[in-house]
């Protein structure tokens, strides 16, 4: 299976509520992100074993380790979980300012330093969810 097939999977295999939220999600990202780079992760590790949600990861940046080593992660993440949904917004330099800027406005959810959780697309305003997106991208390390 390629990406996208991955990802129509993964989004379709979720329940009604959730599926047409994860669909209009995914499709304001990739409006936001046109020519971002589309990945998939399963959660599974090397040894086929959950370690994590599965998350559909849009765009790229680069994490510099204190080693001199890089490695290349998404940007913005979509995955669901048992209580709803979380957006992943990667590579902010300051990881108190998604929460610091967007907690009060966002509605019903959990805005933590990369991540903001919420139960359906009607808990929250979706565009505020937009100006987090893309105040991620503009805030963040080497993009791709």
């Amino acid at each position: 299976m390629n990406i996208e097939e991955q990802v129509k999977a993964y989004i379709n295999s979720q329940d009604e509520h959730k599926r047409s939220d994860m669909q209009a999600l995914h499709q304001l990202i990739l409006q936001i992100l046109p020519k971002g780079k589309l990945g998939f992760f399963d959660g599974m590790n090397n040894e086929n074993n959950p370690i994590a949600n599965p998350t559909i990861g849009y765009g790229s940046y680069t994490i510099k380790y204190a080693n001199g080593t890089s490695r290349e992660f998404f940007q913005i993440g979509l995955s669901a979980n048992k209580a709803g949904i979380s957006v992943h917004i990667l590579g902010i330099k300051d990881k108190t300012s998604l929460a610091q800027n967007f907690d009060k406005e966002i509605g019903k959810a959990s805005v933590s330093g990369y991540c903001i959780k919420f139960k359906s697309c009607k808990a929250i305003n979706t565009r505020v969810l937009e100006t987090a997106i893309r105040y991620g991208i503009a805030n963040s390390n080497t993009l791709h």
